[in-house]
């Protein structure tokens, strides 16, 4: 799988003094807004418009009320499909401090990768997931985000796992 498809270095956000799992995804539901926004500007200036960072968010609370994201170890993966997007689409945030997320394990949220995908996207929403899940249970990879603030870095970090990984 290729992330560098999938989340840019502009949809990675660090160290925000965010205290609650609703800020949290808000802000990363303004950052896919702004993703989408930003793709469709260049083509298709209604498109464009319509991409409303209220509607992302209301798509990940109402898949967050169906059951935390959160897979424990300070990591969560908040998600939904969508007609918003054609496509599938990534935004990740890194905390100084954890946050309460319904975590199963009761630690703090520090990590939160969001994914929006299309409707139709049943089979590669699911494989996008598995890859997000294998990538945020590798403990060297967390630990190398956790010890970066700087964005341009975390997204190196996300895009070069899967060589790193799949090399050893």
């Amino acid at each position: 799988m290729n992330l560098d498809k999938l989340i840019s270095s502009n949809a990675v956000i660090s160290n925000p003094d965010i205290k609650s799992k609703k800020r949290a995804v808000e802000l990363l539901a303004e950052t896919l807004a702004e993703q989408l926004s930003t793709e469709t500007s260049d083509t298709d200036q209604e498109s464009a418009e319509s991409v409303n960072a209220l509607d992302i968010f209301q798509l990940l609370i109402e898949r967050e009320k169906l059951g935390s994201t959160s897979m424990g170890h300070g990591v969560a993966l908040p998600h939904a499909r969508t007609n918003l997007t054609d496509h599938a689409i990534g935004a990740f945030l890194k905390l100084d401090e954890g946050i309460d997320f319904d975590s199963p394990d009761n630690i703090k949220t520090d990590l939160i990768f969001a994914l929006m995908v299309p409707e139709h996207y049943t089979d590669e929403h699911l494989k996008i997931l598995a890859h997000l899940a294998s990538l945020f249970s590798d403990e060297t990879f967390c630990r190398e985000i956790r010890n970066t603030n700087d964005n341009i870095e975390i997204h190196k970090h996300l895009i070069n796992w899967q060589i790193t990984s799949q090399a050893s």
